[in-house]
């Protein structure tokens, strides 16, 4: 399994649109859109969950810069959150 960061997405993306751009390169286990606990808007990134690696590179290389909604998008391997506990991911 590989998690992946894709930033700089436009506030109208869903976690569909988000998805279908991923399933061209492979099978998509899961995606996960940030909103602002406050005020449930969107935060502008997300991760993708990926079953393959080999598709997961083929994704990452592929999507990242593209341009979606007007804007390039940022995507790549997710690292593991430092400190703090938790769990989680960061960019």
């Amino acid at each position: 399994m590989k998690n992946i960061f894709v930033g700089n997405l436009d506030f109208g993306a869903t976690e569909d649109s988000i998805r279908g751009l991923f399933e061209t390169y492979g099978t998509v286990e899961r995606v996960n859109l940030l909103t602002d606990r406050d005020t449930g808007r969107p935060r502008g990134f997300g991760f993708v969950e990926m079953t393959d690696s080999a598709e997961a590179g083929r994704a990452i290389a592929g999507l990242n810069g593209k341009d979606l909604g007007g804007r390039a998008l940022t995507v790549n391997e997710a690292r593991p959150k430092s400190g703090g506990g938790g769990g989680g991911y960061s960019r």
